[in-house]
């Protein structure tokens, strides 16, 4: 089976490549490198802003504390066995 190779931030309009050259910058800031769901959702620009806007609501949601964020995100990715 064909994969889906990453979207490279030099490729389509002005507006995709200063988007797509944000989100790498700032997920290679976070993560230390560029995970492949990002690269794979940049390839639609509308999902991929639609994305950006969900991770950002989550990051910044007050609703709950952090450390029990912090808590819910470990025991999700142990579940899902994602060494994020």
């Amino acid at each position: 089976m064909a994969r889906v190779s990453g979207a490279r931030p030099n490729r389509g309009g002005l507006f995709r490549r200063l988007l797509v050259s944000i989100v790498y910058f700032l997920t290679r800031r976070r993560l230390g490198h560029v995970i492949m769901p990002v690269q794979v959702t940049a390839h639609h620009p509308k999902i991929f802003w639609g994305y950006i806007q969900m991770e950002q609501s989550q990051a910044s949601s007050k609703l709950i504390d952090a450390k029990l964020k912090g808590l819910a995100e470990l025991r999700v990715a142990t579940l899902v066995g994602c060494p994020f």
